[in-house]
C-alpha cells in the first residue's frame, strides 16, 4: 500500500498518516510525499497512491479552504479520519536575536499569529507548502526560522528556540483519508463503523458520514428544509458550513457530516429526500468516526 502525504519528512500529515496507520495495522505501508496539498488529493483521485492523508480542519483556523474545493472534485472520496494534536515549535539554527523571517505554511502562520505579532513584529513572513518544508528551508540561513514540528527539528539539524507557540494551546487538526472513488480498495465495511471491544490495533466508535449539497436557487426555507431532513429522522450533525461556489457572490456549497452510515436504512431514507430539495448532492463517504485520535 502507498500513502501519500504532504512532505518532505517531518510534516504533520506525515505524522497524521502514521498514526492512522498504527491504529489500522498497516504498518507495511510505504508514504508517499508531495509538495503540496493539491498533489496529494489527485495523487489518491488517480491511483497513483492507494490512499492519501490531507488536512480538512483545524481548532484555530477553521477549515482547510483547498480541501474543501477539491473534495468537490470527481475522483476521490472519503475512508477514514485521523486527528492529531499541533504543538508548533520555533526552529532555527541561530538566534532569536537573528531572526528576520519565518517560514511555514499558511495554516501553521495563521494559529501563531499572535505570537509572532508580539514577539517578532518586524520579521517578514513567508509561506510554504508545508510546515517541513519551511524547517528544511530554514537550515539554509541563520537569519531565518520556521514554525514546525519538534520531528522536523530534528530531521534537518535545526535547534528548538520555543515549543507551543500557538496562539491556543488546544491546537488539533483533523486529517481525511482519500481514496479513488472508483476503486472498491481500502473502501470501509459497514462493520468498521460499529463498536468493535478493545483489541489492540481495532478500530472502535461509530460512523461518520460527509456529503456536499447545492441549492442553485436561493429561496425562504431552503437550507431548512435540507436540515429538516435530518432533523425529523433524529439524525445529529457533526457539522456544517458554508464555502463559495466561486460562481458569483452569496452563492454557496454546504458541506455537512453526520452521524450514520450511508448504508443503514434510515440514512438511505434521508438522503433521498434531501435529493428532492437539492440541485446537487455528492456523497463524500462513509467511515469510521475516530474522534481525536491523537491526545
Amino acid at each position: 500500500m502507498i500513502i501519500g502525504v504532504l512532505g518532505p519528512e517531518g510534516s504533520y500529515s506525515e505524522r497524521a498518516a502514521k498514526l492512522w496507520m498504527l491504529k489500522n495495522d498497516l504498518g507495511a505501508a510505504k508514504l508517499r510525499y508531495f509538495e503540496d496539498i493539491e498533489d496529494a488529493f489527485f495523487a489518491a483521485a488517480t491511483g497513483e497512491t492507494d490512499l492519501s492523508v490531507i488536512p480538512i480542519e483545524n481548532s484555530i483556523e477553521g477549515s482547510v479552504g483547498v480541501t474543501l474545493d477539491l473534495l468537490r472534485e470527481d475522483g476521490a472520496v472519503i475512508s477514514g479520519e485521523v486527528v492529531v494534536r499541533i504543538e508548533h515549535c520555533l526552529l532555527s539554527k541561530g538566534s532569536p536575536e537573528e531572526i528576520r523571517v519565518v517560514l511555514s505554511h499558511p495554516q501553521a502562520l495563521a494559529q501563531c499569529r499572535h505570537f509572532l505579532k508580539t514577539n517578532f513584529p518586524h520579521a517578514e513572513l513567508r509561506s510554504t507548502g508545508s510546515t517541513s518544508h519551511a524547517a528544511r528551508l530554514a537550515g539554509e540561513f541563520e537569519e531565518m526560522a520556521a514554525i514546525a514540528s519538534s520531528e522536523a527539528a530534528e530531521k534537518y539539524g535545526l535547534k528548538v528556540l520555543l515549543s507551543n507557540i500557538q496562539d491556543r494551546k488546544e491546537n488539533h487538526t483533523r486529517f481525511i483519508v482519500v481514496r479513488a472513488e472508483k476503486s472498491g480498495k481500502y473502501a470501509p465495511t459497514a462493520s468498521a463503523c460499529k463498536e468493535t471491544g478493545k483489541e489492540p490495533g481495532k478500530i472502535r466508535g461509530k460512523c461518520k458520514t460527509s456529503l456536499i449539497a447545492y441549492l442553485a436557487k436561493d429561496r425562504p426555507g431552503a437550507l431548512y428544509e435540507l436540515l429538516g431532513a435530518f432533523a425529523k429522522r433524529g439524525v445529529n450533525l457533526t457539522k456544517i458550513e458554508s464555502r463559495p461556489s466561486k460562481k458569483e457572490l452569496g452563492d454557496y456549497y454546504f458541506y455537512i457530516d453526520f452521524e450514520g452510515s450511508d448504508s443503514d436504512a434510515l440514512i438511505k431514507d434521508a438522503l433521498e429526500d434531501i435529493k428532492a430539495k437539492v440541485d446537487m448532492l455528492k456523497v463524500l463517504g462513509s467511515y469510521p468516526a475516530l474522534g481525536n485520535s491523537e491526545a
